[in-house]
Order: C-alpha cells, then structure tokens, then sequence
C-alpha cells in the first residue's frame, strides 16, 4: 500500500506518523473529512456480570496520550473505484484517531469466567480508565514522573463504584402467545395440524445488564502516595 501526506487538509488535520490512509496516486486530496469527538475520561468501564467484584486490584497508573476525536478521510476517486469491487474497501473511508491530549491510565485487574474463545483459559482480566492531569493528586503526578508508584498506597487514592443497570429487553409474552402442538422430526419442529399458525407476542422487560458498570474516580482528600524506597 502507498502512504501519502494530506496537503488540502494540513491547516485542520494533522495524520499521525505511520497512519494508514487510502492508496491514491498523483496529487489526490480528501474530498471529505469528518471529526467525531470522543469521550476519553468519562472514567468508566464496563465488566462481565459474572465478574468477581471481590478481586478487583488496582494494578497501575502511568502517562498517556489518548484521542480526542477520530477522523473518517472519504478519497473520491479511489472510494468510487473501492466501491464497485466485492466487499468494497477497509480504507473508504479511512477513520483514524486524532487530536491526541496528555492523560493518566489507570488500571485494574479482576477474575472472571474464562472465555470460550481464549484457548489459554485465562481467568485474570484487566480495565483501564483515563483521568486528566488535573484530576490527580500532585503526588501521584510525581511519583508516576519517578515511576516508583507503591501500588498499595496508589490504590488508595482512587475510588470504586460499581452498578448493575437495567436495560430493555423484548421477549415473548407467554400470557398472549399462542404456539402450534406439534413434534422434533429430524431435528425440526414440525406442526401437527398444516393450517395452523403460531401466534407469538413480544412485549418490553427490564431485566440486569451483562454488564456490571465500574466507575474509578480521584479521591480528593488522598493523602500523599509513597515511593517505593
């Protein structure tokens, strides 16, 4: 794949080094570009519900960049010719994060069920949270300089909420449903009487999330963290 530089868009998009864009040739520029801002500190993660809540450690705090908008770049010609091909093209359009700004990872660890698709079986997970420089303490700030962070006295200058939301779900209402009699023929539901039909009714529920809502805030009146002697 060739990699270009955007001149058209210089002024108000700058692509990161290395950034994949889509391959065009000559002098093509963007004919579009469309930034969506994000939302990086909202200081929330989400876990499985069949997560044990008693094992969440903390295991890290360190500096970062995080996006602040993501880019999706739309190349005219070339997405023009992508889209007359079968499956079209990754690159139209091609979206990649922008707008980079300095930011504190925080990180836990917890144990859950293992995941069908991890052939390891692993049980140990990990979640990360992004907080900006002003929302730490100052001797977090410094010790993460020095990275000699105590990971017991760091712990305790965060606070762990966590919450289980109900969400809407559409199921059938057994009172009102009315289904055929009928038997498994090779695997199959078959109905015992042709003309009839089955007469299924949904209705709304509010039932648990899978997901177990976790909230890491600074805890303004920390005391100071100790380094590690």
């Amino acid at each position: 794949m060739k990699k270009i530089g955007l001149t058209i868009a210089a002024a108000v998009l700058a692509l990161p080094l290395g950034a994949q864009v889509a391959p065009t040739t000559g002098t093509a520029a963007p004919e579009a570009i469309d930034l969506t801002e994000l939302q990086p500190f909202t200081h929330v993660a989400y876990i499985p519900a069949g997560a044990d809540l008693s094992t969440i450690k903390f295991e890290s705090v360190k500096a970062v960049k995080v996006a602040t908008k993501t880019a999706s770049i739309t190349y005219g010609r070339y997405c023009g010719q992508a889209h007359r091909e079968p499956g079209g093209s990754m690159f139209c359009p091609s979206v990649q994060d922008e707008y980079p700004v300095a930011a504190y990872r925080v990180t836990y660890s917890y144990r859950g069920p293992a995941m069908a698709s991890d052939e390891s079986g692993s049980t140990r997970f990990t979640f990360s949270v992004n907080m900006r420089p002003e929302d730490l303490n100052p001797a977090v700030l410094q010790t993460v300089s020095a990275r000699k962070i105590n990971r017991v006295a760091a712990a305790e200058d965060f606070k762990i909420t966590t919450s289980r939301d109900l969400v809407p779900r559409t199921v059938i209402d057994d009172e009102k449903s009315t289904f055929c009699e009928g038997r498994y023929t090779d695997g199959g539901w078959i109905h015992l009487y042709v003309k009839c039909e089955d007469q299924a009714v949904y209705k709304t529920v509010m039932v648990p999330s899978d997901y177990i809502t976790v909230k890491v805030n600074p805890v303004s009146s920390s005391t100071t963290v100790a380094a590690l002697e």
